[in-house]
């Protein structure tokens, strides 16, 4: 696997100049999307997968909102209603009718090893995050075609209370203009 950030042109490491064993660290090769076969993802554990997950499904959001252009504050606030885990849990029901039986098999994995939910959260939709995070994270490692497919189900139309700061925002944006 090579590294996407070398351009060529960087002489190696010393220990790959000079074959010392010294000078030797042990590489690091991440692991790139879809470079695990779907045996190998499923021996993950859910929290894993869940770990993986949230970080992807949050970057899908974030590009999902970045377009068109606004002021960072009201992108920060329409991400964060998305990845909440209550906007994560809304994804649930629609998302659940267009898998198959073995996806269906890991957003229950995930959603059983989720064992604590913070205070101020519903353990229940906690649970329900922690389930869509463990598939995503599955899919992104093993099948990242399907996770393409699958997140055009994905509804992140604005709750009520996020499209109400987005006016008072815009509002507020038109006065401070004035």
């Amino acid at each position: 696997m090579s590294n996407p950030l070398d351009d060529g042109d960087n002489p190696p490491p010393k220990h790959q100049r000079d074959g010392s064993q010294e000078d030797r660290k042990p590489s690091i090769s991440p692991i790139d999307r879809g470079s695990l076969t779907p045996q190998q993802a499923k021996q993950l554990s859910p929290s894993s997968l869940a770990y993986i997950g949230d970080a992807v499904y949050e970057l899908y959001v974030r590009l999902t909102f970045l377009l068109p252009p606004k002021r960072i504050q009201l992108h920060h606030q329409q991400v964060v209603a998305q990845v909440r885990a209550e906007g994560q849990a809304r994804q649930w029901d629609t998302l659940v009718q267009h898998l198959d039986e073995a996806e269906q098999q890991i957003l229950r994995r995930g959603r059983n090893a989720a064992v604590g939910a913070p205070r101020k959260a519903d353990p229940d939709l906690y649970r329900q995050a922690t389930g869509i995070e463990a598939l995503i994270g599955y899919l992104y490692l093993a099948d990242p075609d399907r996770l393409q497919e699958l997140w055009c189900y994905f509804d992140f139309s604005l709750p009520p209370s996020v499209s109400r700061s987005q006016h008072d925002a815009s509002r507020q944006g038109d006065a401070e203009s004035d």
